[in-house]
């Protein structure tokens, strides 16, 4: 999850050129790895309840 630009979605590899750090390769983004990752996994929650109750 942590490949995955939380802001425009672009996802690759080289999005996570090391451990801590990630850097979109499309739009420039930058934060700390983990942080992409908790931003994607409760979106990905947010959008399957939404489905469910929908």
């Amino acid at each position: 999850m942590a490949r995955r630009c939380p802001r425009y979605g672009h996802t690759a590899k080289e999005n996570r050129p090391t451990k801590d750090t990630f850097h979109c390769v499309a739009c420039g983004h930058q934060a700390h790895a983990d942080t992409v990752g908790a931003v994607n996994v409760l979106r990905a929650g947010l959008a399957r309840r939404a489905a469910r109750q929908g």
